[in-house]
Parts: C-alpha cells; sequence; structure tokens
C-alpha cells in the first residue's frame, strides 16, 4: 500500500517538472544566461598577447620583490586602500621560498634576523 503512495507521489512530481521545464521552441531573454561568450574570451586574451610592448599583469606583479615579514604569519590586504585592496588573507610563512597571496599574487617571505 506503501509502495502505491510512493509511486503516486512520483507521478504527481514528474509531472510538476514538466510543466515548468519551457517549450524547446522558446526563444531565451537571455542569450549569455550567465556564461560567458568564448569569442568575447578569445578576443579579450589575444590582446593581451599580441601587444608586446606592454607587461602581462603577471610579470607586473613578479617585478615587486618579496615583502619581509618579522613574524612567522602575513596578513595581505592587496592595498593600504580598503576600497583597491581585497579581502585579508592571512599567509603561513613556515617555508624557505616566498609565500604567495591568493588574491593578488604578492610574494611574502620570513625576515630571519639572527
Amino acid at each position: 500500500m506503501a509502495l502505491n503512495g510512493v509511486r503516486q507521489g512520483f507521478s504527481m512530481y514528474s509531472q510538476f517538472l514538466k510543466t515548468l521545464k519551457p517549450p524547446s521552441s522558446s526563444v531565451s531573454l537571455r542569450p549569455f544566461s550567465g556564461v560567458v561568450n568564448s569569442e568575447i574570451t578569445t578576443t579579450h586574451t589575444s590582446k593581451w598577447m599580441q601587444d608586446t610592448t606592454k607587461k602581462s599583469p603577471m610579470e607586473l606583479i613578479n617585478e615587486v620583490p618579496p615583502i619581509k615579514v618579522e613574524g612567522r604569519t602575513a596578513a595581505c590586504e592587496g592595498d593600504t586602500n580598503p576600497a583597491l585592496g581585497h579581502p585579508i588573507e592571512f599567509i603561513c610563512l613556515g617555508k624557505n621560498e616566498p609565500a604567495v597571496c591568493k588574491y593578488c599574487g604578492l610574494r611574502y617571505v620570513q625576515d630571519h634576523h639572527h
């Protein structure tokens, strides 16, 4: 008896879903629906690759020398102005190589002054 109730509930649910699904012939009002068109992405990326006189954003970030920090943890905000920065990121500096902020790419090293 309970099995008939489950079947009836499933049937009602599937009928409900069919009423929500638009017909395939309908025209979408939002052509991109939140997904970036590959043509737009391709032309934007090629803009950075064609002009060799300008440096890429990663090249500009890599020109900044690693920032020395006295403690074992660095707090990166991206900029001193909160409007231009990013959410605060606490970075552990336990390794010998520079630690990188995941938001802005700035590098931090622990200052060993013994």
